[in-house]
């Protein structure tokens, strides 16, 4: 019966779209109006609140081990303050027991609803926002600012916060970003990981051609005191483990390119390709992600639909940062993803995200090849 059920709502969700996919933090400031100086704003007008909430049903049928049906749900609040009109005070919270890449938490028949809201909750932005012209300084922690085509994840998850310094400058024909960050810092972080410092640098190039805009980019994540320590938050997400410990480092090497229509038949497309390469391990260390968007959810009544293909090796990327959905999270699987997403009212979002996985033999639970299916079916309301 739950697979009539989950087929009939698979087949209603593709028709219709959606997704909450294309923005890691819902950003918690509203457009400022720049023609009022911040010094000469009330209190109140320089406070600006902003958050989401998500309920999902989500199926999870695998070869390998017990299949799962759920109901879950996931919560945001952001507060900002404009300090001065340079300076910003940015917090945040989410719910989901202080995952680092995901805010979902799956509701239990024996537990209060009440408890779900005030446990699970944890600060994942508190940080100083600075800018300056094209350039923006970040102290504290804060959603990441690389850049990823078509929102990739291969590298990065929707949802990571890093936690340090981080620059970007910004204009018209560049992106340079650069960082120096602590993940160990993570309030989930297990107590027996040693101090990790992660090194970020990345530039984009773009180029404006006669009916498309190119996107030309390459990074470097160089992740430092990974080899030889215990997983971060507990799992190794499918990065290679040597009597429980990190059997390589993970230095990063990222390259990709994205081509953006404004019309195509009449709808935005975009098409893009990324891949990555860890030089710090002998073995298993690429991994490549091709996708492809139509449309562009921005109005009420408008769609898109996202396809992408992944391949990813065991030590490629850092799993515990890259896509929580996708293969169960992390890396040593490759499969189809399709992903939609309508705008059904003015706050209101419908979704759906469908997975077709095979997970490496490495991450299966029985030692061989498993096939890997997810099904997401959201509904999104934005306040």
């Amino acid at each position: 019966m739950k697979k009539i059920v989950l087929s009939m709502a698979t087949v209603t969700a593709l028709v219709m779209g959606a997704g909450d996919i294309e923005t890691p933090h819902e950003r918690i400031m509203k457009k400022k109006d720049t023609s009022i100086l911040v010094t000469e704003k009330s209190m109140l007008d320089r406070v600006h609140f902003k958050g989401d909430l998500r309920l999902r049903y989500e199926s999870i049928e695998r070869d390998d081990t017990h299949n799962k049906y759920r109901n879950r749900y996931r919560m945001r609040l952001g507060l900002h303050v404009d300090i001065t009109d340079n300076l910003m005070f940015d917090v945040g919270m989410r719910s989901g027991f202080g995952n680092p890449t995901s805010g979902n938490q799956t509701f239990h028949d024996d537990e209060a609803l009440s408890d779900y809201f005030f446990q699970s909750f944890r600060f994942n932005i508190l940080g100083l926002t600075y800018k300056d012209g094209h350039s923006v300084y970040k102290v504290g922690r804060e959603p990441y600012l690389m850049y990823r085509p078509i929102k990739s994840q291969l590298v990065w998850d929707n949802d990571v916060s890093l936690n340090g310094i981080n620059y970007q400058y910004k204009d018209e024909t560049k992106i340079v970003t650069l960082g120096v960050n602590r993940p160990t810092w993570e309030e989930k972080a297990v107590d027996d990981a040693d101090n990790v410092t992660l090194l970020l640098a990345q530039y984009v190039h773009k180029t404006k051609l006669e009916s498309a805009k190119l996107n030309l980019g390459a990074g470097v994540y160089y992740y430092d005191g990974l080899k030889g320590n215990v997983p971060l938050f507990g799992k190794s997400k499918g990065n290679t483990l040597v009597n429980g410990l990190y059997a390589n480092d993970y230095h990063i090497v990222e390259g990709f390119g994205e081509l953006q229509f404004a019309d195509l038949f009449g709808l935005p497309f975009k098409i893009a390709a990324s891949l990555a390469y860890n030089v710090a391990a002998d073995d298993n260390n690429f991994g490549y992600d091709l996708a492809f968007q139509l449309g562009k959810a921005k109005h009420v009544g408008e769609w898109q639909v996202k396809y992408s293909y992944t391949d990813i090796e065991e030590d490629a990327v850092f799993g515990a940062y890259s896509d929580s959905d996708n293969f169960g999270g992390g890396t040593a699987a490759k499969g189809h993803a399709i992903r939609a997403k309508y705008k059904a009212g003015k706050n209101l979002y419908l979704a759906g995200n469908f997975f077709f996985n095979t997970l490496y033999a490495s991450k299966s639970k029985n030692g061989e090849e498993a096939d890997y299916e997810r099904v997401q079916l959201d509904l999104i309301y934005k306040f």
